[in-house]
């Protein structure tokens, strides 16, 4: 018998367990597809609150996380769990896409089951990594930031859509590239080849937030640049910080709009940093 897709995505969502979450989301994956999967919603959501999540890593607000230095093996390390701890969180992110938003064509479902599938092996890769340098994932603390931005956005799919795949995780493909070149300078290459894996399959999901923005914004008959500088301009001004990583973001689908208000954007705050009084 067939199970229903949003029951079977709540209850890895709402997972705690690490290693069966992550056992899991790639079951859940084959199943969808392999069409026993129904699309049939017949019990609301339960109120958007914290996502499945292991006791360890303790959860800390940003500014209490200990800044390191990546040529320390313990500065390595935590940089490399860093990483792993976006890979998850973007496990529960997928899966909360699916999960609260019922009435989406079932494109939209093979877009984010796949996608949280591939974030289940982006946080294995690294945690095989953490694993050989004699660290696991928990060993130390990380912060909720992402997980807060859906609950933010848990009422509104094309808020969603404009702040998690085109703001957060864009954020993460202009990053990357000098993550890479930190890693090369210690010699770390093995990290530097799982990146350019998790780089490559990061353009895809910021790609796949595209068509569904632009999807829900010709729904709602407004104009998607408009509406995407709206939602950076009210909720992410803080999160816009250059440099851009632009094939990967043009590939993804930003429009040359867009870019050019992202690089607006990051001038006016290197203007406003250089009016800072000095201390």
């Amino acid at each position: 018998m067939d199970s229903n897709l949003f029951e079977a995505v709540g209850e890895v969502l709402y997972g705690a367990d690490l290693e069966e979450k992550l056992v899991a989301t790639e079951r859940l994956y084959r199943q969808w597809r392999a069409n026993e999967l129904v699309v049939e919603s017949v019990v609301a959501p339960r109120a958007v609150g914290q996502a499945g999540h292991p006791q360890r890593p303790e959860l800390v607000p940003p500014r209490q996380l200990k800044r390191r230095r990546l040529g320390s093996p313990k500065g390595h390390a935590s940089m490399l769990h860093a990483i792993a701890h976006i890979e998850f969180n973007a496990i529960n992110l997928a899966l909360d896409a699916v999960y609260r938003f019922r009435e989406m064509p079932q494109p939209y479902y093979d877009d984010w089951l796949r996608i949280a599938d591939e974030e289940r092996y982006h946080f294995q890769l690294v945690q095989g990594r953490l694993n050989k340098l004699g660290y696991a994932y928990g060993d130390f603390p990380a912060h909720n930031g992402l997980w807060e931005v859906a609950q933010q956005s848990a009422d509104d799919l094309l808020l969603r859509m404009g702040l998690v795949p085109r703001i957060l995780e864009a954020r993460g493909l202009d990053v990357n590239p000098g993550i890479m070149e930190k890693l090369e300078a210690i010699g770390d290459e093995e990290s530097v080849a799982l990146l350019k894996v998790i780089l490559r399959d990061e353009v895809g999901h910021v790609k796949a937030g595209t068509v569904w923005f632009r999807y829900l914004c010709e729904q709602r008959g407004v104009e998607s640049e408009a509406t995407f500088e709206q939602i950076v301009r009210d909720h992410a001004r803080a999160m816009i910080r250059g440099p851009f990583y632009k094939p990967g973001r043009l590939e993804a689908g930003f429009s040359a709009r867009e870019m050019a208000l992202l690089e607006a954007l990051e001038q006016e705050r290197h203007g406003a940093e250089r009016k800072l009084p000095e201390r």
